[in-house]
């Protein structure tokens, strides 16, 4: 038993299981939102509720696996990440590479058992999820690659609550690519030393602290106008406003942190971003109760 809790331990590691808390709010938040639009209550039913989870999980974990899996090489020459899973000894390839597959298998699975549309785009879904452990080896645009598979999470909420993808939760979810590309920026400068001496491809690694932290501020800026679009074309109202009024400040006290203290990027990245995805979904449910 220790074994098995010890393995579940080092998958969890492997893919980062906490950094789930980005993804989850905006898949429920498109829940709720088009839930209240087709059947007049923002809750969407058990059923949903399980299968969305479900979904969310196992694709993140077949995006992350696959990342670590490919990365391997890339983690073992960086001294932040030589101690990872995938790197130790702890996880095997071979057991990557299973846990990979599992998880691209289940999330095909669940997409079956909601609808046919999200059936159809299950596959894509994985490809484009897949392919930023690609874009980095040769590509900057790798921050919008990621950027883009964590927008695919209110897409595919939306579609699993209507089977069909309204304006709206275009305009959210290119705010979420810019959320998460913008924040991506403040963590990889963490890497910046390490991607130029590996040859890497990252906007750190290329333009410098400096001008990647003016990007990142441009991101957020887009982020706020995004989400402000969203609220409107979707007759949101005091809650949701709020809820970009709030997300405004703590996307500023980010910058604040980092702008301050490079060491406190991580608190940056997990902390306020973490907070602000809960705070968003708890008043978007507020607002369409």
């Amino acid at each position: 038993m220790e074994k098995l809790i010890k393995k579940i331990k080092d998958f969890s590691e492997l893919v980062a299981f906490t950094h789930s808390v980005f993804a989850l709010p905006f898949i429920f938040i498109a829940m709720v939102v088009s839930s209240t639009q087709v059947n007049g209550s923002p809750w969407f039913g058990f059923k949903l509720l399980i299968l969305g989870t479900l979904a969310a999980v196992t694709a993140r974990n077949f995006a992350m696996g696959f990342n670590r899996f490919m990365d391997r090489d890339i983690d073992g020459l960086n001294p932040r990440t030589k101690n990872r899973p995938n790197v130790d000894g702890r996880i095997s390839a071979k057991s990557m590479f299973v846990f990979c597959l599992v998880n691209a298998l289940a999330f095909i699975l669940v997409a079956y058992f909601v609808n046919n549309l999200a059936l159809i785009l299950s596959i894509p879904i994985l490809i484009i999820i897949g392919s930023y452990s690609y874009f980095k080896r040769f590509s900057y645009l790798a921050h919008i690659i990621l950027g883009i598979s964590l927008a695919l999470a209110p897409i595919a909420g939306v579609v699993a609550v209507s089977e069909n993808i309204p304006f709206w939760v275009i305009l959210l979810s290119v705010g979420v690519m810019f959320w998460v590309a913008g924040f991506d920026l403040l963590y990889s400068l963490q890497d910046i030393d390490v991607d130029k001496k590996l040859g890497l491809h990252s906007i750190p690694s290329i333009f410098g602290a400096k001008k990647t932290m003016l990007f990142s501020k441009l991101f957020h800026s887009l982020t706020i106008v995004f989400w402000l679009l969203f609220v409107i074309y979707s007759n949101g109202s005091y809650f949701a406003y709020f809820a970009i009024f709030l997300s405004a400040l703590m996307l500023s006290y980010e910058h604040y942190l980092v702008n301050k203290d490079f060491r406190k990027i991580d608190k940056a990245f997990f902390t306020v971003n973490g907070y602000l995805g809960i705070i968003f979904f708890i008043l978007i449910v507020l607002d369409n109760v």
